[in-house]
């Protein structure tokens, strides 16, 4: 049975970064991966969405409206720009967590303040916590990425796959500690 994740969020919040951990550790414990960047205006904090789709044969990454078994979003509102892509019975997993777009920081538009709550009431199976917050507490806020990847791996119930050697492949040495905590902690949020 195929998987289909979808990563949303802002340019710089690391979501290339964490579909590649993804990717390379779901091929390495067996699985048939297509993975699928769109870096949209990624340098200027514009929209980056990434499509990752596993199992056992996979012909393409590309996922549909209504398709997607988990969205990743980085961002609230980009979670709810990228909502219509969940498939019924589908699970949200949302950092709680704002980047104001340029519209909002010159007062063209309003960040809206109830994203959260309408994202709740339309989706039967949300994941929210302030992966900044729990990036920060390990020690570097940076690894928000790999604490909402971790919530991703729980969510698809592959937390059991030696996720700290994929980790240990992909990042500098110097990085290993601060992802392999911010890895685990997420697994313990979803």
């Amino acid at each position: 049975m195929t998987k289909s994740l979808l990563f949303v969020g802002v340019g710089g919040q690391g979501i290339i970064l964490a579909s590649k951990i993804l990717t390379e550790g779901l091929v390495k414990f067996g699985f048939d991966v297509k993975m699928s960047e769109v870096h949209g205006m990624a340098q200027r904090g514009g929209s980056v969405t990434t499509q990752v789709r596993f199992g056992e044969k996979v012909y393409s990454p590309l996922i549909g409206e209504g398709e997607a078994d988990v969205i990743v979003a980085f961002e609230k509102v980009e979670a709810a720009r990228w909502i219509k892509y969940l498939k019924k019975g589908g699970t949200l997993v949302v950092n709680d967590y704002e980047i104001y777009p340029q519209s909002v920081l010159v007062g063209q538009e309003v960040y809206p303040d109830d994203v959260i709550q309408k994202l709740k009431e339309n989706v039967e199976n949300v994941v929210v916590f302030n992966a900044a917050e729990v990036a920060e507490k390990l020690g570097n806020i940076k690894a928000q990425n790999i604490v909402l990847l971790g919530a991703l791996i729980k969510a698809l119930g592959v937390e059991n796959l030696d996720w700290e050697s994929v980790i240990k492949e992909n990042l500098p040495e110097k990085m290993h500690d601060i992802n392999i905590k911010a890895i685990k902690e997420g697994m313990k949020l979803s």
